[in-house]
């Protein structure tokens, strides 16, 4: 089964310390079942100075969130919903909004 959830969707969280909040995903990982959101799960890691970080010190950045934590947002209706799977007439497989049963 393959995830429901791509790169530049848009997602809410349902759980944890940032739940309500919406955001776009930058990076999905799916042997983890992962995935990064924008200003989302925000951590504080302290950096050695390099070729990225030319100052160092503390370093503020997103870290990933558990698939199961964020539900998809329709663009359509603009609500946060569960995804079908359908085929089209050609024979192309499209993910499908539940609610109103728009293609994704």
């Amino acid at each position: 089964m393959g995830l429901t959830v791509k790169r530049e969707d848009t997602v809410l969280v349902i759980s944890g310390d940032d739940k309500g909040k919406r955001g776009r995903v930058l990076e999905v990982f799916p042997g983890k079942g992962k995935l990064v959101i924008e200003r989302i799960n925000i951590i504080k890691k302290h950096m050695k100075p390099n070729n990225k970080y030319k100052q160092g010190g503390i370093i503020e950045k997103e870290a990933p969130v558990h698939i199961s934590n964020v539900m998809l947002i329709c663009s359509k209706c603009g609500e946060p919903v569960r995804i079908g799977n359908k085929a089209l007439e050609n024979g192309v497989r499209v993910r499908t909004c539940n609610k109103c049963g728009e293609v994704i």
